[in-house]
């Protein structure tokens, strides 16, 4: 793809229950593992969860032509996901030092909703992004969140948003054209 010759590609997809760990995760972020299979990841970032009812996209990108800026990559990303959400009357929010897309629960505070874990070569984007729709949280309690102690992990379901990946994956999908489509050096980084 680095040579112009392959498509851009976003996968959609549903994982079994999974701990991943990234290039900068440590052991001690696993803490209880259980029955959940951990897989070291070439991705960034720390450890996180996958399972049934979170949806997880692998991008495959060229960012190369879009102004070979990463920070302005990662906040496209967030962007999306921001977007994303508002639809279902969820306000997600960008929190500095910590990746990923927050929400304020009402009983819980400030809680991650969606992460963010990319791998970047020769301007190709790798892995993406995991939005948690009705994923069983306990698994999070296994390990800690993206090394980030003292938050918490929510979901729409959590959040008393009733709906299904299909229903979400329909506006993944309009808001990533909107996002992605056009050229990602057109906006400015926040």
């Amino acid at each position: 793809m680095h040579k112009g010759e392959a498509q851009e590609c976003a996968w959609f997809l549903e994982h079994e229950p999974i701990y991943t760990m990234g290039t900068s995760a440590q052991i001690q972020d696993i803490l209880d593992k259980g029955n959940i299979p951990t897989f070291q990841t070439n991705r960034g970032g720390r450890s996180t969860y996958h399972g049934p009812g979170q949806r997880v996209i692998y991008l495959m990108l060229n960012i190369k032509n879009r102004g070979q800026d990463l920070r302005h990559f990662v906040w496209s990303l967030e962007e999306w996901l921001i977007r994303s959400l508002k639809p279902f009357n969820i306000e997600g929010f960008r929190s500095p030092g910590r990746v990923g897309i927050w929400v304020n629960h009402p009983t819980k505070g400030e809680c991650k909703i969606a992460a963010i874990g990319v791998r970047i070569r020769h301007w190709i984007t790798f892995h993406g992004i995991s939005l948690n729709i009705a994923p069983n949280l306990d698994h999070y309690q296994g390990i800690v969140p993206c090394g980030l102690e003292g938050y918490g992990v929510t979901s729409f379901q959590d959040l008393g948003i009733a709906t299904d990946l299909q229903t979400v994956d329909a506006i993944l999908q309009e808001m990533f054209m909107k996002e992605f489509l056009p050229c990602l050096s057109s906006r400015p980084v926040s």
